[in-house]
């Protein structure tokens, strides 16, 4: 799948607001790419964009393509998106029990998806939900298939949602913070199910999250936004060794040690800027430690443009070749 030059807005009472701005990134098929950032980065808007998932009426996608296999996403028919969603691409949403329907059983909901997108008798359907909620680790599942959503806990609840988004065999799952509400045990648990599914099926994961943790875990690559924009991309190992960006060093800075720092926790200071009142120049220089004159300026258009750089990285930072920023292990 290839995310490109994106672009969404949002209505306001005082016009329409640019909430993502350029937007663009892509996965392969058995790879997982990690978007990471701050509350209000723009993480989950990306993914219900791709998706078509934004309320109709009160946003757009005023520039920019989402492909897969070369298939045009976005402008396409709602009857064809419909048909794509849930059998080519599938979402993993952050609360189980909000999109789970508590009126029914966990195994008819699995298999109602299994018939809409493969057809055959609902016998078979029936037995497809029981078959992959077997493969993530439900006990009993034949008889845990004829449960409500209220008899699972919160982790079984997750795996519900992972079987259901499993049931076609998709080419791509977008998972947005699919481990938030879960314990550290569960998580790993969680985590790893992920891991051997898009190992063993091919299936290439966009992993949504906030914690920089869970993307040294599970992902090749990581995506890191912030205020609408994507800031870096790089192979996990070389963003953590040495980051190329201002933000997502303080982003590390701020994570938990073990080892190797005392004292209080680091953090950044300020917040994410609002749409409609984004700084001029770089989103971040009133928050960037390393921040200097040209940094309000921008590049030639006021903007700061991202720049390519070895090893299929690259930084939208105006002082990518001046600084050396400190990682993490």
């Amino acid at each position: 799948m290839v995310v490109e030059d994106l672009e969404v807005r949002f209505a306001t009472d005082g016009g329409w607001l640019t909430v993502l701005d350029g937007v663009s990134f892509s996965v392969g098929r058995g790879e997982t790419v990690g978007i990471v950032g701050e509350s209000g980065s723009g993480k989950t808007v990306t993914s219900l964009s791709v998706l078509g998932l934004l309320p109709p009426h009160s946003s757009r996608i005023t520039r920019g393509s989402v492909r897969l296999d070369g298939v045009e996403l976005v402008g396409m028919a709602r009857r064809k998106l419909e048909a794509v969603r849930g059998d080519d691409i599938s979402m993993i949403f952050q609360e189980p029990m909000t999109s789970l329907n508590p009126a029914f059983k966990v195994g008819d909901q699995i298999a109602e998806v299994v018939r809409r997108h493969r057809g055959g008798s609902w016998r078979s359907a029936t037995a497809r939900a029981v078959e992959v909620l077997d493969e993530v680790g439900i006990p009993d599942a034949a008889r845990r298939a004829r449960s409500f959503p209220h008899e699972f806990s919160g982790g079984m609840r997750q795996r519900v949602m992972i079987a259901m988004a499993m049931a076609c065999r998709p080419k791509v799952i977008i998972a947005d913070e699919p481990t938030t509400a879960l314990d550290v045990t569960i998580q790993a648990q969680v985590l790893d199910l992920m891991r051997t599914m898009s190992r063993e099926h091919g299936t290439a994961v966009v992993f949504v999250t906030h914690d920089l943790g869970v993307v040294a875990d599970i992902c090749d690559r990581a995506v890191v936004m912030y205020a609408g924009q994507v800031v870096e991309q790089a192979v996990v190992d070389d963003l953590y060794h040495r980051p190329r960006h201002p933000y997502t060093a303080a982003l590390m800075t701020a994570m938990p040690q073990l080892t190797g720092r005392s004292g209080r926790l680091a953090t950044i200071p300020g917040r994410t800027p609002a749409p409609g009142s984004m700084p001029a120049g770089c989103r971040f220089h009133p928050r960037c430690a390393h921040a200097v004159d040209r940094c309000v300026d921008g590049d030639a258009d006021g903007r700061v443009e991202i720049r390519e750089l070895a090893g299929g990285r690259s930084s939208r930072c105006l002082r990518v070749h001046e600084l050396t920023l400190e990682g993490t292990e």
